[in-house]
């Protein structure tokens, strides 16, 4: 039995044990952040979550970079801020936020290999709050590597909702993908969570193309929760998508960039902006703490996979549809709108797939653009005129290869 299902069994004993507070597990715990502290003690690092409940919860660590992960039922984490609560000189950074509908996931970037030395939640029997307290200890990179390991249920038995089932007889299946979600919050600006912005016009793009008949249409995320970018795709293949649309309003540090780009996957990056936006996408589930060993391998892979060579011309029209539509109706584009790189999330070799930017956070215009809910409504509009202008330029050449 491995370290972690030893400990969730002894837990299990744990509540057994207290019935009167067992019922109270399945509830929200709320973070106390006037009594929650990650702090360096000597030779350890202790860190010291109190919760308005006892909640069932388990970690583990992973390499390349070194993090510590402890998940958890979902939280309530109003009011914690990530600065003041991370004290510890020996962590980097900490990240915290939903990972899967009803759970929460904790992420410790590690400046040193360490191990989770001793663990404790204390409940009061009184109002049923919780003390959980991990104890921090340095080890050797072969012990930590050792240590190093997902679990055997990495999303903890709580799999993801399947998207619902999609009768595409005589009708196209459009998946749209609301960038980040949950504990991956994405560009942040002025209050602003690139996740929020873009689960919001998801949906809102979602009601404009279900105005249209014949188009069905399945969302990777209607929530704030985190999807790994292999589930993503995988929503997508088990929607029967025609088409897939990733959402995003990011922010470059580097350069000004402003305006609307389209990408399509290319195993060479077309410019590096491009490379820059890939790399930070693709390590999404890094820094949830998901392991990605052998991603880029699978990546290639599915690169040079025959299907490709119908499904990337697809793409293309695709991207010159969208960047035609949203140019009609005015929208801001770059000056090199249509871009390419090694984006993971838009890996199916055999749904066309294309990543939209439909602004840049980092530009005080597009972020003004994009909170604007008239603005995005115009946008939503002309891409949904692009995507019907897809269809039929697709459907009439499919047709002709076909003959």
């Amino acid at each position: 039995m491995s370290r972690v299902n030893q400990f969730l069994c002894v837990l299990a004993l744990i509540w057994l044990a207290l019935p009167a507070i067992a019922q109270d597990l399945s509830g929200l715990a709320r973070v106390d952040p006037d009594q929650s502290l990650l702090v360096d003690q000597g030779e350890e690092t202790i860190l010291d979550l109190h919760l308005s409940q006892g909640v069932p919860y388990r970690f583990f660590s992973l390499e390349d970079p070194d993090r510590l992960v402890i998940d958890f039922r979902e939280a309530d984490w109003d009011g914690l801020d990530a600065h003041a609560f991370n004290r510890s000189e020996r962590v980097e950074a900490v990240r915290f936020g939903g990972f899967r509908p009803g759970w929460s996931r904790m992420v410790f970037d590690l400046s040193q290999p360490m191990k989770v030395r001793q663990s404790d939640m204390r409940i009061d029997r009184v109002n049923s709050a919780a003390h959980l307290r991990l104890h921090f200890a340095p080890v050797t990179r072969e012990q930590f590597s050792r240590l190093s390991t997902t679990p055997d249920t990495p999303d903890w038995g709580v799999a993801a909702p399947s998207p619902p089932a999609v009768d595409a007889d005589g009708r196209v299946v459009v998946v749209l993908d609301p960038g980040h979600g949950g504990i991956d919050p994405g560009a942040m600006r002025d209050g602003h969570t690139e996740k929020d912005l873009m689960l919001t016009f998801a949906r809102e793009l979602r009601e404009a193309l279900l105005r249209v008949d014949g188009i069905e249409v399945v969302l990777t995320r209607d929530s704030d929760v985190f999807v790994s970018l292999e589930r993503r795709v995988a929503i997508a293949h088990q929607a029967g998508a025609h088409l897939f649309l990733s959402l995003h309003a990011d922010a470059l540090s580097e350069g000004q960039a402003t305006g609307a780009t389209v990408h399509t996957l290319s195993d060479q990056a077309s410019d590096q902006a491009s490379a820059l936006l890939a790399e930070r996408h693709n390590r999404a589930d890094i820094l949830a703490g998901i392991d990605l060993t052998g991603t880029d391998d699978t990546v290639a892979d599915i690169l040079m996979d025959l299907a490709r060579v119908e499904t990337q011309p697809r793409a293309e029209q695709l991207s010159e549809a969208l960047i035609d539509a949203l140019r009609s109706a005015g929208a801001p584009l770059n000056r090199r709108p249509y871009r390419s790189a090694a984006f993971s999330v838009l890996k199916a070799a055999d749904i066309p797939s294309v990543l939209l930017e439909i602004g840049f956070m980092s530009s005080e215009r597009d972020l003004t653009n994009v909170t604007d809910r008239e603005w995005r409504r115009q946008m939503a509009e002309a891409l949904r005129d692009g995507i019907q202008a897809w269809i039929i330029m697709d459907a009439s050449l499919r047709a002709l290869v076909r003959q």
